[in-house]
């Protein structure tokens, strides 16, 4: 009953294993750069336009908390991690009915909906790997270079975003029962993600033109408040699951429907 869980569970081991990596090379990069920049942080913030600092939500970049908020988490996490999420997400079903495995999984007693919850269910593999390995190198690193981070803060920048990356792979979802070939599956689903991302932090730059930023989910996972400030919105959190069920939702009805 639990065949397709462990087999995509396995398929994305590697490349869990390698995003840890990368943001343990990032984290040790810019834990090397804060000291030496970290008294000139005043200067480096006067060089950019205030709008920059509004798209991407940074506040305190004299902080250790501020600064990894914005060098990591504002970009690489709540963009580059949501694509990956998204691009994910688009090739779980697409994939295996472009290249007609489908037809042969469909061949054994296993309903459509078991298929989708099992693929789906096989994103615990990037989720735990990259929210306990990151947090812990970042906690880590910040001890190597005489600083340190709040662990409750940390770990909630973490927890919190698991509904944010579940809806951009939600969306990449519902375009992988849609949309016939994998390839424009994944190119749709990546620049939906960027462009609700881009319109987020745009619509943030002028007050008449906020509420737009309402309909996008990085809207309600605000890494800058969690770490900076310790606010954790769970309200917005829980909005997010709910989208994600939604997406999942549209996803089986779709899949169960669809002529394969």
């Amino acid at each position: 009953m639990t065949a397709i869980l462990r087999l995509e569970s396995r398929k994305r081991v590697r490349g869990s294993v390698l995003l840890v990596v990368v943001f343990g090379v990032l984290s040790a990069l810019y834990f090397s750069m804060f000291p030496g920049i970290q008294e000139e942080m005043d200067v480096f913030e006067e060089a950019f336009p205030d709008y920059m600092f509004d798209i991407f939500g940074i506040e305190e970049l004299h902080t250790i908390e501020g600064f990894i908020a914005a060098e990591i988490h504002s970009f690489f996490w709540s963009l580059l991690l949501a694509i990956y999420f998204a691009y994910v997400g688009a090739g779980l079903i697409a994939s295996d009915v472009q290249d007609r495995t489908m037809d042969l999984t469909l061949s054994n007693p296993v309903s459509r909906e078991s298929v989708v919850l099992q693929k789906v269910a096989a994103l615990w593999v990037p989720l735990v790997a990259l929210n306990v390995g990151v947090p812990i190198i970042v906690y880590v690193g910040a001890l190597g270079i005489g600083e340190s981070f709040d662990p409750i803060a940390l770990a909630m920048v973490h927890l919190l975003s698991i509904p944010y990356l579940l809806v951009c792979a939600g969306i990449g979802l519902v375009l992988s029962v849609v949309v016939d070939h994998v390839r424009r599956a994944r190119a749709t689903a990546l620049t939906l993600v960027f462009v609700l991302w881009l319109v987020d932090g745009v619509s943030r730059v002028d007050p008449d033109y906020e509420w737009i930023g309402a309909f996008t989910p990085s809207r309600y996972y605000e890494e800058t408040d969690i770490l900076v400030h310790q606010e954790y919105a769970f309200a917005d959190a829980a909005l997010l699951l709910v989208v994600f069920l939604l997406l999942f939702a549209v996803a089986v009805v779709v899949f169960v429907r669809r002529d394969i």
